[in-house]
Order: C-alpha cells, then sequence, then structure tokens
C-alpha cells in the first residue's frame, strides 16, 4: 500500500515521525506530507530519510505535475499525526492552502485522523463539532489519550503512541478491506474485560432507625460504570445506597454496609481484569446495633456515648490478596480518595500517602465539601499511579471524568 503519513505542527510532530518507520517496516511505501509549521518542530531531512521520498508543504512546488491530485489519487490511506486543533478547523471547513489539506480534500482514500493538543483545546465546542463534521466526512477519528501534556499539565489530548496508531490504522484498514464499517476506537477499548465498579456510600446501622453514613451519590461511580460499558467492557456494578439510578445494561449488586461491600467485591473479582473501587465507604461502625430505637430520656442530661469501631480496609485487603494469590490476578486496582486537607496537607498530598498504604495501581483523588465532589454534576480529580511519577488531572462533567479515567485504564491494560 502507499500510504501518506501527514505532521500538523504540534509537539508531537517528533515522535510521530516513528510512524513512518513503523509503516515501512509493515511493506508499505510511505510519504511524508507535514504543513509548514510541522517543519518548526521537526526539520524536512528526517522527513524525508525516514520515508525515502521528497518532502513538499505547499501547492505551489512541483506545479507541473499537479501534486496534491496526483498524491490523492496514488494513495491508498492517508493518516494524519499528529491532528492539531488547527489543522482539523481547516479540513472540517474544507481549506485547501497547503498540500497536505489540498490532498485530503481531493482523495477518496480512506483518511485517518490522529488528534493531539491541550485539554482545553480538545474539549472546545469548536473542536468537538470539528470532530463530528469530521466523522461525518467518513474520517476516522483515533481517540487521543490521556497523559503528559506539553508542559506540566496532564490530561486528554496526548496523541497516543505510534505503535498504538500504527495497530489502530491496520486495524481500520483492514475492516475496509473486508467491507465491514470499523468501529471506533472509543467503542471497543475494552472489548472483552470484564470490570467490576463499586459506586454510592455505606451505611452503618446505629439502631432500627439511624446510620451512620456520608454524603455519597453514586453519581461518580455510576458515570464510570457507564463508560466502561460503552468502552466495550461487561459491567458489574456494586451498588450501595445512591441518588441517581443505574445504567441499564450493567450487573447489579447491591449492599448496604462496608462489611457486605467487602462479601460482595471478593466475589465479584474472580475472574474480572478491572476493580474500580468509587464507592464511598464509611471508614467506622457502631461498635454496638440497638435492636430498639434510642430513646432521649426526659430529666436526663446526659446523650448517650457511641463508641465506633473500624470497618475493614476493602482495597488494602484486595491488593494484598492479589499479591498472595488468593484471588484470581487482577490486572488493575483503582481505588478513590476523597479528601478535604486539613490547613498544613492537601489533598493532593493525602492522596500520595494514600497510594501508598493501599498499594492500588490508580489511586483517583478529588478534593470534596459542601459544594465539591459529594451529589455535584461536576467534578475535578488528580489520578496518581504507582507505576509513573506522572499525575493525569481531570475535571468537567462526572461522564467527562469517568471518560477520561476510562481511556487512561484502557491505555495502562495496553501497557501491561
Amino acid at each position: 500500500m502507499r500510504i501518506i503519513v501527514g505532521f500538523g505542527g504540534g509537539i508531537a510532530a517528533y515522535k510521530a515521525t516513528m510512524l513512518l518507520r513503523l509503516f515501512s517496516k509493515a511493506g508499505h511505501e510511505v510519504v511524508a506530507m507535514p504543513t509548514a509549521s510541522a517543519l518548526e518542530f521537526v526539520g524536512k531531512p528526517t522527513f524525508e530519510a525516514l520515508s525515502g521520498n521528497p518532502v513538499s508543504t505547499s501547492v505551489f512546488e512541483r506545479v507541473p505535475e499537479v501534486n496534491h491530485v496526483r498524491q490523492a489519487e496514488q494513495a491508498d490511506a492517508i493518516v494524519v499525526a499528529p491532528a492539531t486543533a488547527d489543522l482539523m478547523a481547516r479540513l472540517a471547513s474544507g481549506r485547501a492552502d497547503d498540500l497536505l489539506s489540498a490532498t485530503i480534500l481531493t482523495t477518496h482514500a480512506p483518511v485517518i485522523l490522529a488528534p493531539a493538543m491541550h485539554t482545553q483545546m480538545w474539549e472546545h465546542p469548536a473542536t468537538e463539532r470539528n470532530v463530528e463534521t469530521l466523522k461525518g466526512f467518513g474520517y476516522h477519528v483515533i481517540e487521543p489519550a490521556v497523559g503528559r501534556l506539553t508542559g506540566p499539565d496532564s490530561g486528554v489530548g496526548r496523541m497516543p503512541e505510534p505503535e498504538e496508531i500504527f495497530e489502530e490504522a491496520h486495524r481500520i484498514l483492514a475492516s475496509l478491506e473486508a467491507g465491514v464499517a470499523p468501529k471506533s476506537s472509543a467503542s471497543n477499548e475494552l472489548q472483552g474485560k470484564k470490570v467490576v465498579v463499586t459506586a454510592g456510600g455505606t451505611r452503618e446501622p446505629l439502631d432500627p432507625v439511624r446510620y451512620l453514613g456520608n454524603r455519597s451519590s453514586g453519581k461518580q461511580g455510576v458515570a464510570i460504570a457507564r463508560a466502561a460499558q460503552v468502552a466495550g467492557a461487561d459491567v458489574t456494578l456494586v451498588a450501595g445506597h445512591m441518588e441517581v439510578d443505574p445504567p441499564a445494561g450493567v450487573e447489579i449488586r447491591s449492599i448496604s454496609t462496608a462489611q457486605e461491600l467487602q462479601k460482595a467485591v471478593f466475589e465479584e473479582v474472580i475472574d474480572t481484569d478491572v476493580l474500580i473501587m468509587a464507592a464511598a465507604v464509611a471508614d467506622f461502625r457502631p461498635a454496638q446495633y440497638e435492636d430498639f430505637k434510642i430513646k432521649k430520656t426526659d430529666g436526663d442530661p446526659q446523650a448517650p456515648v457511641i463508641e465506633l469501631v473500624k470497618n475493614p480496609d476493602i482495597l488494602k485487603s484486595i491488593v494484598e490478596a492479589r499479591e498472595q494469590k488468593t484471588i484470581s490476578a487482577l490486572d488493575l486496582i483503582v481505588g478513590f480518595a476523597a479528601e478535604t486537607g486539613d490547613g498544613h496537607t492537601s489533598p493532593l498530598e493525602f492522596g500520595q500517602a494514600k497510594l501508598k498504604r493501599k498499594g492500588c495501581d490508580l489511586l483517583v483523588v478529588n478534593e470534596v465539601g459542601s459544594t465539591k465532589g459529594f451529589g455535584t454534576d461536576t467534578n475535578e480529580v488528580s489520578i496518581l499511579s504507582s507505576m509513573t511519577s506522572n499525575i493525569v488531572h481531570a475535571q468537567g462533567s462526572k461522564d467527562d471524568v469517568a471518560q477520561s479515567l476510562i481511556r487512561l485504564i484502557a491505555q495502562q491494560l495496553k501497557q501491561n
């Protein structure tokens, strides 16, 4: 096959040059087609050396050949990485002001785009609209990864690794050759995986009418279960007390107390690939349950003293069970930490200490309060990893945060 590899003007262009080698090694003829902005990041000799073909950026070069038409007609596929916000905006509006955009506008070959940009640019309504427009043209868009971006920021918008783009492009082209419409990468990134998600709050009964609990609504856990389901996973939701309905089509197991949650989790993780502990588990429970309602006695100034005992550390016990091989191997264990800080230590610092204590693979840290986290429709989290020092930040609606987490989990499973 003759494959044109286009390069937008983003920092990820230096890494995307590896696609030239990967496609060449697979036996394809490759043509590098950078934009003028891409040449600000990577020099023309690099593109020519890796592709073995001359490089042009303008429609005013090689005019007698009508180069953009010739390239468009000879191409079997066009793969663009990084597809920057600017490049996609030009393609969506039908612009043809350089060789790459003119070639894409002319070709009948499959076009595959691998976007890469900062999170705010990726989530801007203009970019979202442009992506939908390009999909409407029949172009194939590979979802960006979650991870370290330019500078200190992390989040969704990172270009997938060249090997992932290469494999996804081959999958798309193979499906098209077989006459089968390829699924989008977002729809099958957890295909064949079993995921268990816990959600909602636990309640520890004190007497028949009272309990010790928390303000968790279950919204974030439900959003995660829904995102995992959309990504193709077989999802079980272990549900505590929630203010929202569970997603249709997922298996539901209801629990009330922390001890019930622990029992359910250990039973459900058999043959499970990923466990996501998003439930808000009560740290303590009353030491004694009263069979009858505790009465306030007239004339007695003393309030009853309620003794508390610690609930089991479910997350840590699951990690220990995996280490001791008393349960089937879980590929990924994800914990949640709802933190407030204490004036001396930030929620993120508490989360980093908790990650070390718990030993899970990923820990999602979010600051909670009367107007944050619990019960709201938005969230802002930092995702810590025991495998890397990178911190991934995600914010927006709870569905947005869930999708960012699922993309990070899918990426991590590929690396395992």
